[in-house]
Order: structure tokens, then sequence, then C-alpha cells
């Protein structure tokens, strides 16, 4: 496993401006309506934190990164929504994804300012409440002031956890004389989870035919 992914982090200590890059542009990405609902960018984020704990990379570094990726994700797709109000719920590429839509819609009608503030925390409908906010009226001061609230507390909640881990299961290791540090192990064990949890969702897709999304019942509000 070590011979994996110890390129990796020589590739990474010798170049981490782009490890910073890269978790900006997760971040980034994650937050793009339908490119998000596919980008593993919290993955990402979380397999590259176990790097901190070595000092390839900087927490704060990190932080800062995961943090400007994603408000100007979140941002940039509600002023769009802001822009085009209605519209671009039913132009497309939005205009495919119509049960998605739909159900970004019922859910920011039910919980107004609260979804904005959870969705950044929910998969695949993080992709699509920022734009879908601003296409329904919510006024811009109240969405930055809660989004921004909320990715202050998104952030640490998917780098600090690998932190952690590592730090702790470096110090069990060194403990028990183990040469492999834990962050060879952290990096797979995230990637492969990952991909057991999309292979359940591709599953729970395919039994719903096609999507684990419900379409829209409820009348949306135009107020925000």
């Amino acid at each position: 496993m070590a011979s994996y992914i110890d390129p990796l982090i020589a590739f990474v200590s010798a170049h981490a401006w782009l490890a910073y890059l890269t978790i900006f542009l997760a971040a980034l990405l994650e937050a793009v309506p339908i490119v998000g609902s596919v980008i593993p960018g919290s993955t990402i984020i979380l397999a590259l934190s176990a790097l901190v704990p070595g000092g390839e990379l900087r927490l704060e570094w990190v932080l800062a990164a995961a943090t400007a990726g994603a408000l100007l994700g979140d941002g940039s797709a509600f002023w769009v929504g802001h822009r085009s109000q209605h519209e671009i719920l039913s132009s497309w590429p939005m205009s495919n994804y119509p049960r998605v839509v739909a159900q970004s819609a019922t859910f920011f009608d039910r919980r107004g300012a609260l979804a904005v503030f959870f969705a950044r925390f929910v998969p695949p409908i993080r992709a699509f409440v920022p734009i879908t906010a601003g296409a329904l009226g919510m006024p811009p001061l109240r969405f930055y002031a809660v989004n921004i609230a909320a990715i202050l507390l998104w952030a640490p909640a998917h780098i600090l956890p690998g932190v952690l881990a590592v730090s702790a299961l470096d110090r069990a290791g060194g403990m028990a004389g183990l040469e492999v540090t834990a962050k060879h192990y952290w990096m797979p064990l995230v990637i492969g989870g990952a991909l057991i949890v999309a292979l359940a969702i591709w599953a729970i897709r395919r039994r719903h035919g096609g999507t684990a999304i419900e379409p829209a019942t409820a009348p949306v509000r135009k107020d925000g």
C-alpha cells in the first residue's frame, strides 16, 4: 500500500500549491449544478487532509482553499439564478434534471434559509439549492449570510476529522512500532469508502427507476 501512496506524498511535498489548487477546485466544482452531483469533492478534500499531520500540507491553507472554493462556487451559482430567475430552472442543462430541480425547489420552499444551510452538507442537493435559491428570489444578503456560516462549518467538518484521525493513529502506530504511517491507510480507506457509497447510491437509483430523488408535489413559493 505504501508503494502506491508514497509517490503521491512525495509529489505533494514538492508541489504543495497543486494540492491546494486541487482542494479549491474540488470545493468549487461541488457547488456547480449538474457537475457537483458527480464530482467527488468531499472525498478529495477528506483524503488530502491526511497530509496535514506529516507537514506535507498546512492546515490553515487547506481550510482556506476549501472555504474559498465553496464560497466562490455557491456564490456564483446563486448569482446566476438570481440574475436569470425562474428561466434558468427550465433551461439546459437544468431541464435535463427536472426531478432534482423539483426536489431542490421543494426543499427550499419548505425550509427557506435553513435549506441553504443544510444543503451544503447534503449531496447532490448541495449542487442545486444555491442556484434554485437565487432563481426563486431569495435576497442576496440573506443567502450569503446563511451560506457563509454553513461553509465556515462545512470546511472544518471535512478536514479536521482526517487530520485528527491520522494524528491519533500515527501516535498509536508509533507506540506499537509500526513503520507505515496512518496516511497510507487513511487515503485508500476514504477513497474506497466513497466508491462503496457511490455504488450503493447507483444501486438505489436503479431500483427506483433511475433516480433516487422524487419529483416535487408541493407548490413552490416565489418570495424565498
